[in-house]
């Protein structure tokens, strides 16, 4: 049926997870639920197209077809043999199988893979007589099989290649960012085309691109040439058309972006991108130094991406860290700069206070993603009149993404509050708490269990104690062999004389026969 829903499953990037959430619940998902690196919502068929096309954030987009339990890879292959297959594949039609396997019971993936495709494989054997031929690019029917410890998710691809290869893209240079990721950057910052935006290490235009995506509301799947869904047996081309040619929540944008790159090379391939994207008018592009800028936009923010010292380098990488933050606080005032980076030491370079950090996976690197609010004068002026970056992160409402982020934090303060019973309005060290804790937990106990009667006062204590608890033994030092019991204490003693003994002859040798 059409109008049918059923459980869709959307891949992305660690960090990007709630404003994927967002995206859905914006495109009528329901009982959405966020997990790592997914989240899972309803649906009917018109929601898993818009998803594929619409969804800035997410990678893969998925429909759960199949769930069971299996210990080993041979039971993996009996219950994906006993399901019916008729009814998504034909033996005409091609298949491919990607397995995730998170499980001590399966450790080889690559096999898991194989058994599976046995299992489909001999099922039409027994049925038709026929078997569908195994295809890795552009397959019929594309299939997902997700393993967590013992229990097996199959799933239908609906996306096929990954949605952040959107298509726009002709040329690039070196270690380009993900196109997810650049529009999560965008979106995690609030930005949706109310003021210009500027980014002045814009590599290949990829952030650039994405902001001008969201400026005017453009799907980012336009410039796909096809979708995986559409080689379903169910493929309903007429509603994709529709979805696809609809073009009324497109907006129009009033601002500019700006980028610049000191790489000639990269501005004439971001060029190349973004005309290809059709975005050209929204964007403003120079082959100018970041230490060049003597005046900003006005109304502006400013997200860029600059070198990690990993894929990239540079020369002086901490110098170019440091004449950022300089650029950003004589340049930038009123901005809100938003920068992703890898290493602690290039953001302490910069040498101003970031209002949030947020943690974010660049590829395989584990990055910051900072906002700095720039502003005239010290920071301690600054904190004065409004507040500083905490009051200020509490008090706005501008965003959806900020008013979670608020919600967020107080709920882990109640469970601190709930964990650490024995705060009061001074505050306790560390040994104190522990000592109250301990305290009270013995008062709790019966009488008959306490071990002493009094709980701030030990039984044992002052002299008691070291005549109980403390043993003191007498130095043997100075004795004679006849008062010492121990067996050998003599020979001992002996051997050791004769030692030092020796060595004191080996010194007086040396000084009389130096040559020697």
């Amino acid at each position: 049926m059409k109008n049918e829903k059923f459980e869709i499953i959307a891949k992305t990037l660690q960090g990007l997870e709630d404003i994927l959430a967002q995206e859905i619940a914006e495109l009528g998902g329901e009982d959405i639920e966020i997990g790592k690196r997914m989240v899972s919502f309803k649906g009917d068929k018109q929601l898993l197209y818009k998803t594929n096309l619409c969804c800035r954030t997410a990678l893969r987009v998925l429909k759960p077809i199949f769930s069971f339990t299996a210990s080993d890879t041979d039971e993996v292959y009996e219950k994906i043999k006993s399901f019916d297959w008729h009814q998504y594949l034909s033996p005409e039609q091609t298949f491919s199988i990607e397995s995730v396997v998170f499980s001590e019971e399966f450790k080889h993936s690559k096999f898991v893979t194989y058994r599976a495709k046995d299992a489909i494989a001999d099922f039409f054997m027994e049925k038709t007589g026929k078997r569908p031929s195994v295809r890795l690019n552009n397959a019929d029917l594309i299939l997902n099989l997700h393993i967590a410890h013992n229990t097996c998710t199959l799933s239908l691809d609906s996306s096929g290649e990954s949605l952040h290869k959107r298509g726009y893209r002709v040329a690039q240079t070196e270690a380009p960012i993900n196109e997810v990721l650049a529009a999560g950057l965008i979106l995690k910052s609030g930005w949706k085309g109310e003021k210009n935006f500027i980014d002045p290490m814009c590599g290949s235009g990829t952030i650039l691109i994405e902001a001008a995506l969201i400026a005017t509301n453009t799907a980012p799947g336009i410039y796909r040439k096809d979708f995986a869904f559409e080689r379903w047996n169910d493929y309903d081309e007429e509603l994709f058309d529709s979805l696809y040619n609809d073009d009324s929540n497109e907006k129009e944008f009033n601002f500019k972006i700006y980028g610049s790159d000191i790489s000639p090379k990269a501005i004439a391939i971001a060029r190349e991108n973004i005309k290809s994207a059709g975005m050209a008018k929204y964007i403003d592009l120079q082959v100018k130094p970041f230490q060049q800028y003597t005046e900003a936009p006005e109304n502006g923010i400013l997200i860029t991406n600059p070198p990690y010292g990993e894929r990239i380098s540079s020369k002086d990488l901490l110098g170019l860290y440091e004449m950022i933050g300089s650029q950003l606080k004589h340049i930038f005032k009123g901005y809100d700069a938003w920068i992703i980076s890898y290493h602690d030491e290039c953001f302490n370079k910069i040498g101003l206070k970031p209002a949030i950090c947020i943690n974010m996976m660049n590829g395989s690197l584990e990055c910051e993603y900072r906002k700095y609010e720039i502003f005239e004068g010290k920071y301690n002026d600054f904190k004065r009149e409004t507040g500083g970056f905490k009051e200020k992160k509490k008090d706005s409402e501008s965003t959806e993404f900020k008013k979670r982020e608020y919600r967020f934090k107080e709920r882990n303060n109640e469970k601190a509050e709930k964990r650490l019973p024995y705060r009061d309005k001074e505050p306790f060290t560390k040994t104190e708490t522990r000592f109250r804790k301990k305290k009270d937990d013995f008062e709790k106990q019966p009488e008959n269990k306490r071990e002493r009667k009094d709980s701030s006062i030990p039984e044992w204590h002052g002299e008691k104690a070291v005549k109980k608890f403390v043993t003191f033994r007498q130095p043997s030092i100075g004795r004679t062999p006849s008062e010492d019991n121990r067996p050998g204490w003599k020979k001992l003693r002996d051997k050791n004389l004769a030692r030092k003994e020796k060595e004191q002859m080996k010194k007086s040798r040396k000084r009389n026969y130096p040559d020697k």
